[in-house]
Formats: C-alpha cells, sequence, structure tokens
C-alpha cells in the first residue's frame, strides 16, 4: 500500500476520534455515565488535563512540547519505512493519528476528552485516540520483533 493510503488513512481516524469527542460533549454531561453495552462498556465525558491514567495534570506545555516533537519523530520514521513493511506503517500510523487527535484537543480544549469506560474492569477512561495510541504501539513492538 502506498504511503498516500496510510496518509488518507490517518486523516479518517483523526477525523473519527474528534466526532466522537463532539458527540459525547454535545450528548453527555461531564461526569455522567450512559451504558451502552451492560457488563461491557459505558460512556461517559470526562476531562483528563494530564496524561494517560490523569498523571501529570496540567502540564500542558510539556505536552505540547512532546507531542510535537514526538509526532515529528514518528511521521520522520513513517516516511523513511519501506513499502514492504506494512506492519511497521500501521503501527506508526495508528501512533500517529492518536497523537494527533489528543493534541487537537490540548490545543482547542486545554484539556483531552475521555469517553470509555469499560464495565468488566476497573480501568481508566479513555478515548479512540489513546485506543490509537495503545494498539499502534503493540503492532510497531510485534513489527519491529518480527524484522529481526
Amino acid at each position: 500500500m502506498k504511503k498516500i493510503h496510510f496518509i488518507s488513512i490517518g486523516f479518517i481516524l483523526i477525523i473519527l476520534d474528534q466526532i466522537s469527542k463532539y458527540w459525547i460533549v454535545s450528548n453527555i454531561s461531564q461526569g455522567e455515565m450512559k451504558h451502552f453495552l451492560p457488563g461491557i462498556f459505558s460512556l461517559t465525558y470526562l476531562r483528563n488535563y494530564g496524561a494517560a491514567f490523569s498523571i501529570l495534570q496540567n502540564q500542558q506545555l510539556f505536552f505540547f512540547v512532546v507531542t510535537i516533537c514526538f509526532i515529528g519523530f514518528a511521521i520522520n520514521f513513517f516516511l523513511k519505512s519501506k513499502d514492504h513493511q506494512v506492519y511497521t506503517r500501521i503501527g506508526i500510523l495508528l501512533i500517529i493519528a492518536g497523537g494527533i487527535g489528543n493534541f487537537i484537543d490540548r490545543l482547542r480544549l486545554g484539556y483531552v476528552v475521555d469517553m470509555i469506560h469499560l464495565d468488566f474492569m476497573d480501568f481508566a477512561v479513555f478515548n479512540l485516540a489513546d485506543s490509537y495510541l495503545s494498539v499502534g504501539v503493540f503492532v510497531l513492538i510485534l513489527a519491529l520483533w518480527k524484522e529481526n
């Protein structure tokens, strides 16, 4: 698959993330929880002023600098990847899309909108961009491990 196709998919992922956050903010009050698939997951609207699991609260300047550096590094790594490194590209693409999705929130709102709560485990509330990041890191680790 050509790089332009990956880039198009990346834009679609970012748009889906932003649409899901807009919908949550428009339809659910902050802190309210609505059961979506009972026993599996609920939707809630939380504002996260920190990083994963709400660490480093209110460190926006730090997040801007780190995110810009990290996304720049990931884009460079993506552009240098070879056509046959499909899984490496998928992993990087997911990481970039997730980073940009949350970065847009930080720039626009000063916090990240989180909305997905897994009912079957006591786990942090997260969003689609967080999911992209997590899956992307996992796929990238597997891809790099397989290449070596």
